[in-house]
């Protein structure tokens, strides 16, 4: 039997009121319909006249004219309501449980004045910081830099660079009103540098405004969210990358069919992941991208997560492992987003979805949060392609007696992505340091995760990816127990490839979250293990060091057992070692 560890470094883990509005633009076509795919319009700097508007004294949801959506929409490009609205009179009044639920099921999906009125109110109820800029704020930037007539043009902001602009159903009139919010964020938040997202909200957003201030004061409250464990808009590369990354690890547990298709096709999956949000936004249509927008603005980027594995999960069922050899795989799942009601209706992606049983919003941050540590210890803090950055396993110079490279490539594509951004460092192998135990944890010891590979005398092969230090079975004494978190997994690579996770990644409604005043802080590491190198081998120039942090600064573990409440003990029995042998998952 051949065994063989390998180790990843450490990584830590509006106001009130209805209004009236201008009268939509002339017909110039045939009718209206779904907004169509077409180039989008250039940005231009054309003149803007403000329309002022009125409010009157009340409130009529039911009413059918769009208010709020007239002077900047294309009326030709603007899907037409199916049926009339159903909305509550007192849906404001509704506890935020009922909200997301009647969002979820398109309450105010047929009802475009319903949306003009309730995303203004849905937006101020978004706990954001106390100076956050407003309507007024924005008439005073917009004032300072379009009021003068010698200035002709205004870029857009730097953070915009290599990020699509989308303009859905706008008219000329609301294009150049959507580069002038922009300019305008730009100049309010000068600490954002890269943000993909918020241009597509921006002109979501402003298809509903009243004005182009109660556009930028809806935007800049989502960009000023300081939700606990929730956000709105990352806000600069390293947060869009660790997004990137933490779908990425969401798409490897809870979409492993996709997951194999696209690893199997693609020559680096992590670069296929990496374009997410774009799927969402502008991908997909204007009737489906403004349905997600309406949970979103209630429930929060876990939306964005929810919906983009629905798309991938869809995607893995139009297509066949035989049609993907050889294609573009970035371009078919793009083509697959833009055509989506070919394959699934709105109401019936949204239905699975949420139907995708996620963890809290808390795990999820942890996550993301970890992520971003295992950027920043990578030096990935500034825009850059994610080539440059992220090492895959190399196809030409791998050689291994248990895995081929192909092989190596798909168990890279399992494990988390914080970890798959280093290569891997061989701590011990049967041919090279014998059949000891004790010779085996000495060489794991101070490691954290690693990723044992067994192969059989019968050519069989398997393994298992392992979250913790083997030291941690020294915490049992005598006895043995068990230790590490939902992140191990044990697989198998011949005869067939497989992967068996954790019960609650696949049944998270087995356990429930333990409240946040029970949680308890990790315990630090023996300072020993800090930094610590237990073979000559882990100081080779060819491998990427990475000191191993103070375990106090570090974040609570991802999936730790210490956040759930669990139905046994059983379904925490990760990974165990004796003198006797180690057993990984049980129960």
């Amino acid at each position: 039997m051949l065994q063989v560890g390998l180790s990843l470094p450490r990584c830590p883990g509006g106001a009130a009121g209805a209004f009236p509005m201008a009268e939509p633009a002339e017909d110039t076509g045939t009718g209206r319909g779904e907004c169509a795919e077409r180039d989008p319009p250039v940005l231009g700097s054309s003149p803007v006249t403000i329309v002022v508007t009125s409010e009157a004294d009340t409130w009529d949801i039911d009413t059918s004219s769009c208010l709020g959506c007239g002077q900047f929409v294309d009326w030709d490009k603007m899907p037409e309501p199916q049926q009339p609205p159903q909305i509550p009179q007192d849906i404001l009044s509704r506890p935020p449980k009922e909200l997301k639920r009647l969002a979820r099921e398109g309450c105010w999906a047929t009802s475009h004045a319903g949306r003009a009125q309730l995303y203004p109110r849905l937006i101020q109820q978004v706990s954001c910081r106390l100076v956050t800029p407003d309507a007024l704020v924005y008439r005073d930037v917009a004032g300072r830099l379009f009021g003068k007539p010698s200035v002709s043009s205004h870029p857009l902001p730097e953070f915009l660079e290599g990020c699509p602009v989308p303009t859905y159903c706008l008219n000329p009139h609301g294009v150049t009103a959507l580069k002038k919010i922009l300019i305008c964020v730009g100049a309010s938040f000068p600490d954002i540098t890269h943000s993909p997202l918020l241009p597509a909200l921006a002109a979501l957003l402003l298809h509903y405004s009243e004005d182009e201030a109660q556009c930028f004061e809806s935007l800049s409250r989502l960009i000023a969210s300081n939700a606990p464990h929730a956000s709105y808009i990352d806000q600069s590369f390293l947060a869009h990358q660790a997004s990137c990354m933490t779908f990425g690890d969401l798409a490897n547990k809870h979409c492993p069919a996709a997951h194999k298709l696209i690893a199997g096709a693609a020559e680096n999956i992590l670069e296929v992941y990496s374009e997410w949000l774009s799927w969402l936004f502008p991908g997909l249509p204007f009737a489906y991208a403004v349905r997600v927008l309406d949970v979103f603005l209630l429930e929060g980027q876990k939306v964005l997560y929810r919906i983009a594995l629905a798309l991938l999960k869809q995607f893995r069922l139009s297509v066949t492992p035989a049609g993907l050899q050889g294609a573009d795989i970035k371009a078919e799942l793009q083509a697959f987003v833009r055509n989506i009601a070919q394959h699934v209706a709105v109401d019936k992606l949204l239905e699975r979805a949420f139907g995708i049983r996620l963890f809290s919003r808390k795990e999820i941050w942890l996550l993301q949060m970890a992520n971003r540590k295992a950027l920043v210890e990578r030096g990935i803090t500034v825009v850059q392609s994610r080539p440059s950055f992220h090492l895959a396993v190399d196809m030409q110079n791998f050689s291994s007696s248990t895995v081929t490279a192909q092989e190596m490539r798909l168990i890279w594509s399992w494990i988390p992505e914080r970890f798959s951004l280093f290569p891997p460092l061989l701590l011990f192998s049967t041919s090279e340091d014998g059949c000891s135990l004790q010779r085996f944890y000495r060489c794991c010891e101070g490691h954290e995760p690693t990723v044992l590979l067994i192969k059989t005398t019968e050519g069989e092969v398997c393994g298992a990816f392992l979250s913790s230090d083997w030291s941690e079975r020294k915490k049992s004494g005598a006895t043995s127990g068990f230790f590490g978190t939902g992140e191990c997994f044990v697989f198998t690579v011949r005869p067939e490839a497989e992967r068996y996770e954790w019960v609650l990644i696949k049944k998270p409604e087995l356990a429930k979250a333990v409240p946040r005043s029970r949680q308890r802080s990790p315990s630090p590491a023996p300072e020993s293990l800090l930094g610590s190198s237990r073979d000559s081998r882990s100081c080779s120039p060819n491998h990427l060091a990475v000191p191993s942090p103070q375990r106090k600064s570090r974040l609570s573990p991802f999936l730790a057992v210490r956040h759930f409440l669990l139905p046994s003990k059983t379904a925490s029995m990760f990974m165990c070692g004796s003198r006797d042998g180690i057993v990984i998952g049980k129960g």
